[in-house]
């Protein structure tokens, strides 16, 4: 194994991660806003489960997100000044949408007074986030970057706006935060003995889990004709997205399934399913993509940062994961599992 397949596989670990992690945390901003509004104790009750959940969750979530890009700019110093020369719009909103959020979410749960302004903050970035996190993948298929007389690089914002692959992955990204948020606050509420929200939550993640799996085969639909290598490579994991595809439909099934106490859906064995649905095509996603990271500009020989820089920080990287394992089994006891957090009002 090369450093360079070394350090992108530490990065597929934590953009991995990130995504399931991200997914949570944004699609319950979203459905504590869409509930938020409501005065009924059905949808009340909704939103008070979303917000239990973000509110630790989201500093999580942050974290990884932290380590993904000091682990991209240390690991692939080339690559990061490519991506960020072209990004810096998209990039620039993304940070100030995250301090935004942060604020409110450090803030509101302080002051009672700015609790439905928090719900809309987060509804509505949790939403444009993903979206302009999601529209990098089609950046780097190809098409949409022009190379300038001086050698460096610029985003057509006219050409991407204008393709029908920018809102496939959109359409997928959203389908994907919406299926999975939905899904595992169904858990989330079950493992509280709330059974009037979890019902309503699992009937959500019934309804987003198969426009989850037709967005993604749109994705594939409506790649540009510049994207033709990725699609070529695609074919090759074919086998990959066929083992993703069953996992799916193992989870999925398992959300009908009867439980001893007359309840509909085993939700717990149904998000390990998905989950790993989502490691296997990421994974074979990200074989495809191989050796690009940015096509045809960037690939991962040529991004690659120096030796000794990567094993300084491969050695870093392993201690500081070693030191954080034991601080996220205790967030899980503390405000997944404990019961006290899990029932307050």
């Amino acid at each position: 194994m090369t450093d360079a397949t070394i350090a992108i596989t530490i990065l597929w670990v934590f953009l991995f991660i990130y995504s399931l992690l991200g997914s949570v945390d944004f699609g319950a901003g979203f459905w504590s806003m869409l509930f938020g509004r409501d005065s009924n104790d059905k949808d009340a009750r909704a939103a008070v489960v979303a917000n239990n959940f973000l509110s630790p969750s989201w500093k999580v979530t942050n974290t990884f997100l932290v380590l993904f890009v000091v682990a991209l700019v240390g690991f692939f110093p080339g690559a990061t000044y490519s991506l960020a020369s072209l990004l810096l719009v998209p990039v620039c909103l993304v940070l100030v949408l995250l301090t935004i959020r942060s604020a409110f979410m450090v803030y509101a749960y302080s002051v009672s007074k700015y609790g439905r302004t928090l719900r809309i903050i987060s509804g509505i970035t949790g939403l444009l986030i993903p979206g302009l996190l999601v529209g990098v993948l089609a950046v780097t298929l190809g098409g949409f970057v022009e190379e300038l007389p001086d050698g460096g690089l610029a985003l057509d914002y006219g050409a991407l706006l204008k393709s029908p692959t920018l809102y496939a992955h959109l359409a997928f990204g959203y389908a994907t935060e919406l299926f999975f948020s939905a899904l595992f606050l169904a858990d989330y509420a079950q493992e509280a003995h709330d059974a009037s929200t979890y019902r309503v939550y699992r009937r959500l993640a019934v309804i987003f889990g198969p426009l989850n799996l037709l967005t993604a085969l749109l994705v594939t639909w409506s790649m540009p004709v510049e994207a033709s290598w990725l699609v070529e490579n695609l074919k090759h994991e074919m086998l990959w997205f066929l083992l993703s595809i069953a996992a799916f439909a193992v989870g999925y099934v398992f959300l009908f399934v009867k439980r001893a106490d007359g309840s509909i859906g085993r939700t717990r064995i149904t998000v390990i399913c998905v989950a790993i649905q989502y490691a296997i095509a990421s994974f074979a996603y990200g074989r495809a993509h191989l050796p690009y990271i940015l096509y045809p500009y960037v690939t991962l020989e040529s991004g690659i940062t120096n030796p000794a820089m990567f094993r300084s920080l491969l050695i870093g990287y392993t201690v500081s994961t070693i030191l954080l394992i034991p601080v996220f089994i205790l967030f899980w006891k503390l405000f997944l599992k404990d019961k006290r957090y899990l029932k307050q009002e």
